[in-house]
């Protein structure tokens, strides 16, 4: 599991850290145990995320987000980053989301922190603490500049049809 290594997180932080899981009442009576002890605030992911709309107010009201990867995705090293982690950067919240990877595009250290270690993390959270507002800004700025839509697009549509090869025609196309 890729979160073990970092349930400590809390002890290394002065930011309370909350966990969104569905644990049923006795079957993970032992899980829900370990993680309250080693500093964990749990809600239920059912509430906070059973309709677009509790998911988006949970999303807005937290002060940013922290997340570990799959394994998969740390073999791979793809850079991957989660649907998730987009929509606490559109909200404008930072980032602290475990590394998978180098990447050409993907920021680190202002809106999005990337990690490899719990310590790490805990400077993350440091920084963020330490100049909240800026890092929103940058978050907000992350999504915008890598990850909007039209922007996207069009950058891909132009690659595709303005590579022309020798001797044919290039093409280029927008999207408004």
């Amino acid at each position: 599991m890729a979160f073990l290594p970092f349930i400590d997180l809390p002890r290394h932080t002065t930011q309370p850290l909350e966990l969104a899981l569905y644990l049923v009442e006795h079957k993970d009576a032992a899980d829900r145990a370990r993680l309250l002890q080693h500093g964990w605030r749990l809600c239920d992911s059912r509430e906070v995320a059973g309709t677009p709309e509790a998911y988006q107010a949970y999303i807005q009201r937290s002060r940013g987000e922290f997340s570990c990867a799959k394994p998969s995705c740390m073999e791979l090293q793809n850079a991957w980053i989660s649907d998730r982690t987009l929509c606490y950067l559109a909200s404008g919240k930072p980032a602290v989301v475990q590394d998978t990877g180098p990447s050409a595009c993907l920021p680190h250290g202002e809106g999005m922190f990337r990690f490899t270690s719990l310590h790490e993390a805990a400077e993350a959270f440091e920084e963020i603490n330490a100049h909240y507002a800026r890092h929103c800004r940058a978050a907000r700025d992350i999504v915008e500049t890598h990850f909007d839509a039209a922007r996207v697009l069009t950058a891909m549509l132009n690659a595709a049809l303005g590579s022309g090869t020798a001797g044919r025609p290039t093409t280029s196309a927008s999207v408004p």
